[in-house]
């Protein structure tokens, strides 16, 4: 049987500038995907109407902007998104996440980032027609008051349900089953994006650290529960 990856798989590539969406393209195409093209968000809303397994989404576009796109789709589908950007500073992460966005790949790019980026989410998604297929693991993971279930992917904190994203989830499983133990943010990056880490990867954990505080801290700013061991990582206590 063929993976996910294996098979043709349909990658939609979103860009103002027609040089870079064809670059795209080639380099998509090298790896036996298939690629359709969109000009401006409009193109692309229009034609999420076919089958799509993951697009490719310019975040400064004119007319409809790459984040307001991803909350169009998001209303929608749950097609993987991978934003690209020159544009990575943390509150451009948080907006690009907040918004649906999964993934983002920095301007300039090389090749194997991005085969690797668009690999890494088809694998961490299990794409077809745009739903991600569920996990399936038994049992629960309970620490200081923190509580995940490992079989309907649901989590809570003294009883009440978190509402979390599927990436914050997996951040909180990871580390509620090790309390203690220290994961830098390569480790992090590694297990819940299932994916090579680079360097500007760092801050995509470092957001999704701080959304994931707000949500099980009582006071985010002087966290008890996740943690940061300066210059080392982030545990669970």
């Amino acid at each position: 049987m063929k993976s996910v990856i294996d098979e043709k798989t349909r990658i939609m590539v979103v860009d103002d500038d027609k040089e870079i969406r064809e670059v795209i393209s080639v380099l998509l195409s090298n790896e036996n995907f298939e690629v359709i093209e969109a000009a401006s968000g409009e193109d692309a809303l229009e034609l999420l109407t076919a089958n799509v397994d993951l697009i490719i989404l310019d975040v400064m576009m004119p007319g409809i902007s790459g984040y307001r796109v991803s909350r169009m789709i998001r209303e929608s589908s749950n097609v993987p998104i991978l934003f690209l950007t020159a544009r990575t500073q943390s509150s451009d992460l948080v907006l690009g996440y907040s918004s649906g966005g999964d993934d983002y790949l920095a301007k300039p790019f090389s090749y194997p980032e991005l085969i690797a980026r668009v690999k890494g989410l088809l694998r961490r998604y299990k794409v077809y027609q745009g739903k991600k297929v569920p996990t399936r693991k038994s049992g629960y993971i309970e620490w200081g008051g923190l509580r995940v279930d490992c079989c309907r992917n649901m989590a809570w904190k003294q009883g009440k349900e978190l509402d979390l994203t599927s990436t914050e989830y997996r951040i909180l499983r990871l580390l509620l089953a090790h309390p203690g133990q220290i994961f830098s943010a390569q480790n992090i990056y590694e297990s819940v994006w299932e994916e090579p880490f680079f360097s500007t990867d760092s801050n995509s954990v470092m957001v999704f650290i701080r959304r994931l505080r707000d949500k099980i801290e009582d006071d985010p700013r002087h966290p008890v529960h996740l943690v940061t061991v300066w210059g080392k990582g982030y545990r669970i206590e």
